[in-house]
């Protein structure tokens, strides 16, 4: 069964402007969190899907015999000092340790199943509990993208319709937009991590899932379609660009945001 987008971690330096920014664009975005390990994030959620803009603040926090600090805050910590953008894609999912055995067997895994707890806060300020089971999948040909599928353990409290209203009319997730200069390459890999059947041909791929879509373009296919600059895939393929659904006017609306293309178009 095709695993849904969950969300997209967008790793930055300056985690407060970052949340302006978003804020500027008509996002609503939610109040700032912690992790036991140093990184802090603010979420933009829609239903069944948010963004999460992540910074390391706290760098005295993360250990080094912490596997799940390692694999997702340095990670994040090393990408950001590089290049602000779109780090990690993540699906969502109704059993970790089911997709442990699944990517073990298609040769993907990069761990086991890892959960960890936070508290988080609704729109009027009240505390939450909310926790995550989380599985990792490796490209070996992607050393600038981190993928993994999230299990919520307390969805109740963290999915909140207050916070999915934007200003700017943006509904829902549409695709998000992977750019490598050999699209073929990593085929297998994303079929493998997200349970779908097939890839959609054209000039690169698109795999449709039950929420949302990952397309996968060349540099140059995502420069005609989107009308944006490409990012450096040099080192490898780089998760570029999120397309949102929404009322939008017919003519397309393109921003550029912090290394990560935010695309706005009419629902397809």
């Amino acid at each position: 069964m095709a695993r849904g987008l969950d969300h997209i971690v967008h790793a930055v330096r300056d985690l407060d402007a970052a949340a302006a920014l978003y804020r500027d664009l008509g996002f609503t975005v939610g109040a700032r969190n912690k992790h036991p390990w140093g990184t802090h994030n603010h979420i933009v959620q829609f239903p069944g899907f948010f963004i999460e803009i992540l910074t390391l603040a706290e760098p005295d926090k993360m250990r080094a015999d912490d596997a799940f600090a390692q694999e997702f805050g340095a990670y994040n910590r090393d990408f950001a000092a590089r290049h602000e953008g779109l780090s990690m894609l993540v699906l969502e999912s109704h059993d970790s340790a089911g997709d442990v055995t699944a990517f073990k067997k298609a040769g993907i895994a990069a761990s086991d199943t890892m959960r960890f707890e936070r508290e988080g806060r609704r729109p009027d300020g009240t505390p939450v509990h909310v926790a995550f089971s989380l599985a990792f999948a490796r490209d070996k040909a992607a050393s600038e993208a981190r993928f993994f599928t999230c299990q919520q353990h307390f969805p109740e409290n963290f999915w909140n319709p207050a916070f999915q209203s934007h200003a700017n009319g943006a509904t829902g997730i549409g695709d998000i937009v992977m750019v490598a200069n050999e699209p073929s390459r990593h085929r297998d890999f994303l079929l493998a991590y997200t349970g779908a059947q097939a890839a959609n041909d054209g000039d690169g791929y698109r795999i449709a899932l039950p929420r949302g879509a990952i397309e996968v373009l060349t540099p140059k296919a995502y420069t005609l379609r989107y009308d944006l600059s490409p990012p450096d895939t040099s080192n490898g393929p780089r998760l570029a660009a999120m397309r949102f659904d929404g009322p939008w006017p017919p003519r397309r609306r393109l921003v550029g945001a912090l290394g990560a293309g935010l695309i706005f178009a009419a629902s397809r």
